[in-house]
């Protein structure tokens, strides 16, 4: 299977027509359209390490969540960081394929990866719009519990360093749920009748407000509520083409300072 075929395919599985307007994702570097794949490393971003690394370890591609070049490069040049990266994935071969908001709004993509994970009850496709399309999903608890209860548990399954939220008073039930940022959908989150609204990032005021709002507010972070999909890329990779090895790098951007 060459880089093209492979690409081709994740579209026709991710398509583009799911994608925000806004958006700039897809094909993003490929210096040969007909090289075979035999490696493909999957990450939820295009990092320094995982870019160093696929080029170090002779992968063919680099699959991620989110774009390398979001914003487009003006020029290429090995004195600019991300500039000397393209010109060292153009001499070692190596493609970057990124699907981002088309896979938010998948169904099976981001937002049900994370309900799975939590191991969320979604007995229909029970979904909210973000920018008009279905990416947010809604989930039920098997037993009604606390916030604070509910807040260790996503804490513990997701390996969330760090947990902020807002209490609205109110148990836990019934959960919207909206991977990476969510400062924006509070209200989208509450038109559902969920009790509580769980995403990657909010902002400030809109924790603050979580009482009057009405809605409990969970931010667990951007890259702990996008990882699950990593999984679910690298299962599309294996279902496509078995004979491609496919290794996952879960690795986050950030650090967080821990107490001794």
């Amino acid at each position: 299977m060459t880089v093209r075929e492979l690409y081709d395919r994740l579209s026709q599985m991710i398509p583009q027509s799911l994608s925000c307007e806004w958006d700039h994702d897809g094909l993003m570097i490929c210096p040969d359209r007909d090289r075979k794949v035999s490696k493909v490393l999957v990450a939820l971003d295009p990092t320094e390490d995982i870019l160093e690394l696929a080029c170090r370890e002779h992968f063919d591609v680099v699959l991620t969540h989110h774009p390398f070049l979001f914003h487009g490069l003006e020029t290429v040049d090995e004195s600019d960081p991300k500039g000397k990266r393209v010109v060292e994935l153009i001499l070692n071969g190596v493609s970057v394929m990124c699907f981002h908001t088309r896979l938010d709004a998948l169904e099976g993509g981001v937002n049900d990866a994370l309900a799975e994970t939590l191991e969320l009850r979604l007995e229909t496709v029970q979904s909210f719009p973000v920018e008009g399309l279905p990416m947010g999903r809604v989930g039920s608890l098997s037993k009604p519990c606390s916030l604070r209860d509910f807040v260790s548990y996503v804490r513990k399954i997701l390996d969330a360093p760090q947990i902020v939220f807002g209490d609205a008073g109110r148990e836990v039930s019934k959960v919207a749920l909206l991977g990476g940022s969510g400062k924006d959908e509070i209200q989208a989150a509450k038109a559902t009748g969920a009790d509580t609204f769980l995403t990657g990032e909010l902002g400030y005021h809109g924790l603050c407000d979580a009482y009057y709002s009405g809605i409990n507010l969970i931010a667990a972070g951007h890259y702990e509520t996008e990882r699950p999909v990593i999984r679910v890329l690298s299962e599309m990779v294996k279902r496509i083409d078995s004979g491609i090895h496919v290794e996952m790098r879960d690795m986050r951007p950030y650090n967080y300072l821990k107490e001794d």
